[in-house]
């Protein structure tokens, strides 16, 4: 890439005499180096497209954090200790940032080192080159993040629950570490590390990290992550948070106003990791706790090990959908402990999780509930697919993503595909067999990342070649790289939502919201109660249904997205107060990208979702509002 750079730079006019003889000699020299490497190295680590690094060269093996939280300025500042490790006989390390103002380096013998900061890609950010000695132990930069580091939400008092006091959490995954630490920013290099952590009071800070201790006087929080993680579950969280224990390995942080419902809600924490260790071998993190956040978190949940961060719209009252807890727990093996090697592999974070988040819920609640689950999830896949029918190549579970923002690959294919991939093995070659495959997949790939290919070879080697006949009913190939779901896959089903699907006919035919028959019903049977019905609903058979269950203020959130959905659709007006209402307190780009979409495929509808937009982006993570710039076509 710096050879690209320089060779345009020689091109251009725009440059003196002396600068063309200073970019010749480092291109000679960037060469020379190029060189030597191709003939040193020795590491079989994937290209990760995404990233700077070059980890074959030099790689980082343990961070330390000094950093101070500053809510006026809205940034981290102080110091980040990176220990390397030295692989080949190079002169300089790089490292992935993004918007990051760098102060000062040091090496490890004291010295001030130089360094450059390549201009800014609105992709991946900034590299950061930096001069080391064969004998360089670690490196110290001095720096701060920007205030609008894409990482970094800072959420003023009034968008809390309590009101009384700021909040800030990060999002790490897919590539935006890099915003707020210098580091080698790429799911295939796994480091430990340390962090202090200087807030205000009476705020605490958390970290997908053990709590080592506190400084009282200065409010410091000290942390140590002895398991080697990727950057992506780099996490910190600030806020004035309470704790509740279930036992001695697992509770729930949340605001003091949420502590009790969320208390309620994940009272069965305690039996899922008991049922995922019985499937799948010990949790290897010592504990599992989650942090419930603001509703401006973008995601359902974020698996930072020890610590999973959890949107507040799973909080239903009825505990009906803490499968996501299930979902987050599950990826402490898949993911965490086992980790894609690139985000084209992502399938295999994403896809094991599903399909490990359908064992625990099985086993916790029975297989009518987990068939229950899955037949929603392929409703689900099959609107995705029919969504993305002109971009076949995106629905292949290995993905092609150079050049592109990972977060485009985070769709149901590698979540919803990859599960039913995982499901189809089980089913042709029996469920022991295939237990007994991925607990000896776990342990033996403990701490390491994967690729595709590897994972492949790995399965043929461990499984599938003991088992005759078995490639040729799977078809691995054809789930893997190829489009949308094979012909030997069979769709689920769920006599549950077989008596909704009835009700839903009848209704239709009827309009009489009274006989549909709710004994029984859980917000899943409601949720595919109302997906049954979008297509031939009438405007006035909304509103009938609307009188009996209320759903235009339904508590649960995913049925109240649905809803407001249809409502969209067809421009249904009593629900859209409570759609506004939703879109500026709800920052889950989950219900976001589906309302706005709906609302945009009108001229007076994208006039309103501008409208509300306006007023609600700031209150957005990045992850949410650039999938929202985009619908909107907005430019703030």
């Amino acid at each position: 890439m710096e050879l690209l750079k320089l060779k345009k730079l020689l091109n251009s006019n725009a440059i003196t005499l002396t600068q063309k003889i200073l970019a010749l000699s480092i291109s000679a020299l960037l060469f020379s180096c190029s060189s030597e490497i191709k003939k040193t190295s020795t590491s079989t680590m994937s290209k990760d497209d995404h990233s700077f690094a070059k980890a074959d060269e030099i790689s980082i093996h343990h961070i330390d954090l000094n950093l101070k939280v500053d809510f006026e300025q809205k940034t981290l500042a102080g110091k980040a200790r990176l220990y390397i490790t030295h692989h080949t006989k190079v002169d300089s390390i790089f490292l992935d940032t993004r918007k990051l103002s760098i102060q000062k380096i040091q090496l490890s013998d004291g010295t001030e080192t130089p360094y450059r900061l390549s201009e800014e890609d609105a992709l991946l950010g900034s590299q950061l080159a930096i001069k080391v000695a064969p004998n360089t132990e670690y490196i110290d930069i001095a720096y701060s993040t920007d205030p609008t580091a894409a990482a970094l939400q800072w959420l003023v008092k009034e968008q809390t629950a309590g009101k009384q006091h700021p909040f800030l959490f990060t999002q790490s995954q897919a590539i935006l570490a890099r915003s707020w630490i210098p580091l080698q920013d790429s799911p295939g290099i796994r480091f430990t590390y340390s962090a202090a952590i200087q807030v205000p009071q009476p705020l605490i800070a958390l970290m997908s990290a053990r709590s080592a201790k506190q400084d009282s006087l200065t409010n410091t929080f000290y942390f140590e992550m002895k398991q080697a993680i990727p950057s992506y579950l780099m996490a910190l969280s600030v806020g004035h948070l309470q704790y509740h224990a279930y036992d001695q390995r697992c509770g729930v942080f949340a605001e003091p106003e949420m502590i009790e419902k969320a208390a309620y809600e994940f009272a069965d924490m305690p039996s899922m990791i008991s049922s995922a260790e019985e499937l799948y071998g010990p949790y290897a993190w010592e504990q599992y706790d989650v942090l419930v956040l603001p509703p401006s978190f973008p995601f359902g949940g974020m698996e930072n090990p020890r610590l999973t961060f959890a949107t507040p719209t799973i909080i239903a009252g009825d505990r009906s959908l803490v499968a996501l807890i299930a979902h987050e727990l599950a990826h402490s093996w898949s993911g965490n402990l086992v980790t894609n090697a690139t985000w084209n592999d992502f399938w295999l974070n994403e896809g094991f999780t599903v399909y490990f988040e359908s064992r625990i819920m099985e086993k916790l609640y029975g297989k009518p509930y987990a068939d229950m689950l899955i037949k929603l999830s392929y409703d689900e896949l099959s609107h995705t697919l029919e969504e993305m029918k002109d971009h076949a190549d995106d629905t292949h579970l290995y993905l092609q993503l150079k050049g592109r923002d990972p977060d485009e690959g985070l769709t149901d294919i590698a979540y919803e595909k990859g599960r039913f991939f995982l499901r189809h093995i089980e089913q042709t070659v029996g469920r022991e067999k295939w237990d007994a495959f991925l607990k000896g997949y776990f342990s033996s790939h403990a701490f390491k990342s994967i690729t595709t290919t590897a994972f492949l070879e790995y399965l043929q080697s461990h499984l599938l070649q003991s088992i005759p006949g078995a490639d040729e009913k799977i078809k691995l190939n054809e789930w893997v790289y190829g489009a949308g779901l094979p012909p030997v896959f069979l769709p689920p089903s769920s006599e549950e939502l077989t008596r909704v699907e009835k009700s839903a006919e009848a209704f239709l035919s009827n309009s009489k919201a009274e006989a549909i028959d709710t004994n029984g019903y859980s917000s899943h049977h409601f949720l595919h109660l109302l997906r049954s019905l979008s297509s031939s609903i009438s405007k006035e058979q909304l509103g009938l249904l609307d009188q009996r269950f209320n759903f235009s203020n339904s508590g649960n959130s995913e049925v109240l997205s649905q809803w407001l959905l249809l409502s969209i659709q067809k421009q249904y007006g009593p629900a859209m107060p409570q759609l506004e209402n939703f879109l500026l307190q709800v920052g889950r780009r989950k219900f976001l990208k589906p309302l706005y979409s709906a609302l945009a495929k009108t001229p007076e509808g994208k006039e309103e979702a501008l409208r509300i937009y306006s007023k609600a982006r700031d209150s957005y993570h990045s992850v949410s509002y650039g999938t929202i710039d985009q619908i909107l076509g907005y430019t703030p």
